[in-house]
């Protein structure tokens, strides 16, 4: 069976592909959006729900090389690798191991800071148009620190985003207590960003983008895209139950399923899982003033419109392994260490899928065999962050307008 041609197939209905879809429709474009289980199924629903445009750092860096060994003898740690999983991620590794060279970290650094640029410009105007600005927060983040060594350890962070022009301030405990009532007194140093921004809930947010998307007449179904085949005049997708569409042009943004489409094109694009957990409480468990970093521990606590969410970490363990939700356990349990008021009861657990690629870096781009396929994938732990950016350079390379930033750092071709 075929359906009507349009323009655009977008695949995936998370924040970046629904983000892509708005922005090829202010274009004039027709536009579909599939997915595999519907929108705001995947990591855009359960996220941290922050702007991070201050974190121009790569998560590939000499610093993770060396918290790196300390944290994986924790198997509940902020780094973790499943046993079951070790072998089949090595080459991932040696490729992130790679990346963590001080020519490379600076390279990626340049490239990720183009990106939050492009994206902090393109957020409000984004938002107006697409009837969401009332749910941006501009509350800041707070990284806080344990000791004066992890704090000292943390000043070539700092002066990376002074070299940007990032604004931010470090603290005393008594600046800190002014800012987030209720600290642990263990943490004796901190950093507010004040550019750091957050929306009022993910998953609301990326379910209102569906809702404008189809009240503009666009449509999104629920359907799984096995393969594609493209031609002179435009591309064929299998779908899975042997249904088949047709566009003018494709554009993969399937987060952490992306790749396998990619192969079928020629393109073996190393996007592994950064599988993410949280615990989302109640909105009254804490005073939440900020947004804070527990860098040391790998993990975030954040205001939601409809809660207070505790979660974050890493663990490198593919898209089959059960959910470990002990992981959310032991973020929850610090948390009440960290924040003595904090009231742990009646949270619902999450676990997602952030797709990642090992230079921390997306694939935005063409493939390999096509111009008429547009790549869109692999933003780790800042799709939400860099979901405005990458819509804009997605409706750029769909009409053949010049991307607003040099694309050449996030070539899918790279690897």
């Amino acid at each position: 069976m075929m359906k009507t041609q349009p323009d655009v197939i977008v695949i995936g209905a998370g924040v970046v592909g629904l983000s892509a879809a708005l922005a090829l429709q202010a274009r004039g474009l027709g536009v579909t959006v599939l997915d595999r289980e519907g929108p705001a199924a995947g990591a855009s629903a359960g996220n941290a729900g922050a702007f991070a445009f201050t974190d121009i750092l790569p998560l590939a860096s000499p610093g993770i090389l060396r918290k790196a060994p300390k944290w994986l003898l924790d198997p509940l740690g902020p780094l973790s690798v499943p046993p079951a999983y070790a072998l089949r991620i090595a080459p991932w590794m040696f490729r992130f191991w790679r990346a963590c060279s001080p020519a490379r970290v600076a390279q990626s650094t340049i490239a990720q800071t183009a990106l939050m640029d492009l994206s902090k410009a393109e957020l409000e105007p984004f938002l107006a148009a697409t009837g969401t600005l009332p749910m941006l927060r501009k509350e800041g983040n707070l990284q806080v620190y344990e000791s004066d060594a992890e704090f000292r350890a943390a000043l070539p962070g700092w002066q990376a985003r002074t070299d940007h022009g990032i604004e931010f301030q470090h603290m005393s405990p008594a600046e800190m207590a002014d800012l987030q009532p209720g600290l642990s007194p263990r943490f004796i140093r901190g950093t507010f960003t004040p550019g750091w921004y957050s929306i009022a809930d993910p998953k609301l947010y990326t379910l209102a983008l569906a809702d404008r998307f189809r009240a503009q007449g666009g449509e999104i179904a629920r359907a799984e895209a096995t393969a594609l085949t493209p031609d002179a005049q435009g591309v064929t997708l299998a779908l899975a139950g042997g249904e088949t569409r047709r566009a003018g042009h494709v554009v993969v943004a399937a987060g952490a399923h992306s790749h396998l489409l990619a192969r079928g094109l020629g393109d073996r694009i190393p996007l592994e899982t950064e599988r993410g957990y949280n615990t989302t409480l109640p909105e009254d468990a804490f005073d939440l003033r900020t947004q804070i970093t527990f860098g040391g521990h790998g993990f975030v606590v954040t205001r939601l419109s409809t809660g207070i969410r505790v979660g974050g970490a890493v663990e490198l363990g593919g898209l089959t392994l059960p959910p470990n939700f002990r992981r959310s356990e032991a973020m929850l349990k610090k948390a009440q260490a960290f924040l003595p008021g904090l009231k742990p009861t009646g949270g619902v657990q999450w676990m997602g899928f952030r797709p990642s690629l090992p230079d921390s870096l997306p694939a935005i781009g063409t493939a390999r065999a096509t111009p008429r396929v547009t790549y869109a994938f692999g933003h780790g732990h800042l799709g939400l962050t860099q979901s405005a950016g990458t819509a804009r350079l997605v409706a750029d390379l769909v009409t053949g307008a010049a991307p607003a930033i040099d694309l050449t750092p996030f070539s899918p071709q790279r690897f």
